[in-house]
This record gives structure tokens, sequence and C-alpha cells, in this order.
């Protein structure tokens, strides 16, 4: 009954977090009728991601000529100091709340099993690397592990901590300011600040 164009649509983007087949639907008939400048900007916006490249060092995303990322490649940021967070836009919130200068690791969603898949796997390595390569007799001066707190985010640090354990003079997680269950890329800009300064 529907148009092979619509149910493709559906398909790919049902795909997508937090939108299944119904909201897909409800979407692509949204698309459908409103104006054709603004499915032009759309696919214009869609085309321009696919111009991103993912960082080789903390592995957020870029579009720059550059070898690494911005975040990476500015001089000023702290060396010595590694937060491994789980994903982008966990970045993006710490960044906000300027209470961090140091070096990331982005690592990619977890799972609630304890299990890293390969490619989170290739990231810690990569991480390891850097601190060998760049950091005096390769130990880092910190390592921050910022995962959600709760029992899968325990569970996924303390698996992180034992990777670490001879990489850091100390490895810290984040104050309990966030709550227990809470998630880092919905805390306020002052809750993330506290967090940062007050960790253990």
């Amino acid at each position: 009954m529907l148009p092979d164009a619509i149910q493709k649509f559906i398909r790919v983007f049902s795909r997508l977090p937090s939108i299944g087949p119904r909201q897909a639907t409800r979407l692509a008939f949204w698309l459908i009728t409103s104006s054709k400048v603004g499915l032009v900007e759309i696919q214009d916006a869609l085309s321009g991601l696919t111009q991103m490249k993912v960082c080789p060092r903390c592995f957020f995303v870029y579009d720059s000529p550059a070898a690494m990322c911005h975040t990476c490649d500015a001089p000023e940021r702290h060396n010595g100091i590694y937060m491994i967070l789980e994903k982008e836009t966990d970045l993006l919130s710490i960044e906000r709340s300027g209470a961090y200068q140091g070096r990331y690791l982005v690592l990619g969603t977890l799972t609630k099993t304890g299990v890293f898949d390969d490619w989170q796997l290739r990231r810690l390595h990569a991480l390891q690397e850097t601190i060998t390569t760049h950091e005096p007799n390769g130990i880092a001066e910190e390592i921050i592990i910022a995962l959600n707190p709760g029992t899968y985010g325990d569970l996924n640090a303390s698996i992180i901590e034992k990777e670490f354990i001879h990489r850091a003079k100390v490895i810290t997680r984040l104050g309990r300011g966030i709550p227990t269950g809470g998630e880092i890329e919905f805390a306020d800009d002052d809750t993330l600040a506290h967090s940062i300064t007050r960790r253990s």
C-alpha cells in the first residue's frame, strides 16, 4: 500500500535511536507534506554528515582537514589527564561545563553485560598507545572514568580501571553529584562541574 520510497524511509529511520516504525512513518508523512525547501535543507544536512571524520585519537567526530579533532590538536589542553566517556553527547556536556581541560576517549555505547565489543577494545588499546607514546615513562597523570553512575556503569568502570591500573598515577571517577541511574548527557552544567572537581 505504501510507495517504495516511504517504505525505505521507514525501514532506515526506524533503526535510529528512539525512533521506531510508527514514529518513522509519522516523520515520513510530515516531511512529504512540508515544503520542498525544508526537504532540500534536510537533504543537505544529511549530506553534510557524510563529510564527518572520526578522530583516530579520541574517536570524537570532526570536519576539518587536520589529522585529529580540535580537542586533540589543541596545545593548551592538559596532556597528562584523560577522560574516558561513553557517548559523544557526554563529551559535549562535559565541555559545556567548562570545568575540564584534559584529553578524551569516547568509548561508544556500552552494553549491560560488562563485555566490550572488539571496536571498543581497539579504542581502549589506542588510548594505551597514546599514553605510552606521549606521556613520560608511559604513565598518565590521571585517568578519569566518566561513565554514567549505576550498576552497569560501575561494572564497566571497574573493568576499565583494571586495564589502566599500570598506565596512570591515579584513576578517578566523577563525583556523585550525578545521581545513581542518571545520565551525564542530561546533567546540568553546575552538577557536571561539581562532579569533575570532586572526583575521587
